[in-house]
């Protein structure tokens, strides 16, 4: 699943990138961090189609071990001594207490949890796509995995950067402008995360959400700034 819209690739889709890249003589590198939060549907890995490229992932996420900064790369072997140069010099190991509280994510009682976590998240992006869209967001496509909404804000008349700040400061709700995620339209997308409990979800006041950000001043809708210099809004985006 992908960060910010929750959409996959689905197998031939990454054998057709794998494809492209050996056309090149290049090496297909992929974050699969978000592998298992997904929603009716199951993520391919790139290894199905391609056992010489590169596979980032971590405990961050389907695991819940955000901050414990633990992760694992699966590599082609001929790649391996090269990438432990690195890692000698970069970081030697990662802590034993993170490895030990990894080891206990693969437990049957743990594993369990994680799935009860990943229903929790599905019903949360069933309550809040329905709900964003009645307001005027437009979300064009139904995120299939991951915990975020990429949402288009040119209904509001505000461009992203000013929309995150005016909620920021007027009803303490903090979410992403999609100026962090690349130039493609970021002027007027922004990312909600999903990341609150679904009762808190539900206790967010629509009609006055609504009715602030119609009433959002016009700062035009142009590409993305490319340098933030207030690091206040790179915000981790969660309804607080």
């Amino acid at each position: 699943p992908a960060n910010p819209t929750g959409t996959l690739l689905n197998r031939d889709e990454l054998a057709a990138l794998s494809q492209a890249l050996k056309a090149r003589n290049g090496h297909l590198v992929v974050d699969e961090i978000y592998h298992g939060l997904t929603y009716g549907v199951e993520a391919s890995s790139v290894l199905e189609v391609d056992d010489e490229a590169f596979v980032l992932n971590s405990f961050s996420k389907y695991f819940g071990m955000t901050g414990w900064r633990l992760g694992w790369l699966v590599a082609p072997q001929d790649a391996v001594a090269d990438l432990e140069k690195l890692a000698q010099n970069l970081y030697i190991s990662a802590p034993s207490m993170a490895q030990h509280a990894a080891l206990a994510c693969f437990e049957p009682q743990t594993l369990e949890i994680f799935e009860q976590r990943r229903a929790e998240f599905g019903r949360r992006r069933d309550f809040l796509l329905p709900a964003l869209r009645e307001l005027g967001f437009g979300i064009a496509v139904e995120p299939e995995g991951a915990f975020y909404l990429y949402a288009d804000i040119s209904a509001f008349g505000g461009d992203a950067f000013a929309f995150c700040r005016h909620f920021l400061e007027t009803e303490h709700v903090a979410f992403t402008p999609g100026l962090d995620f690349g130039r493609h339209q970021a002027g007027h997308h922004v990312r909600f995360a999903y990341t609150q409990s679904l009762p808190r979800l539900q206790r967010a006041d629509r009609l006055q959400l609504m009715v602030h950000a119609r009433q959002l001043p016009s700062m035009g809708l142009g590409d993305a700034p490319q340098h933030v210099s207030d690091p206040r809004f790179h915000l981790a985006s969660t309804l607080q």
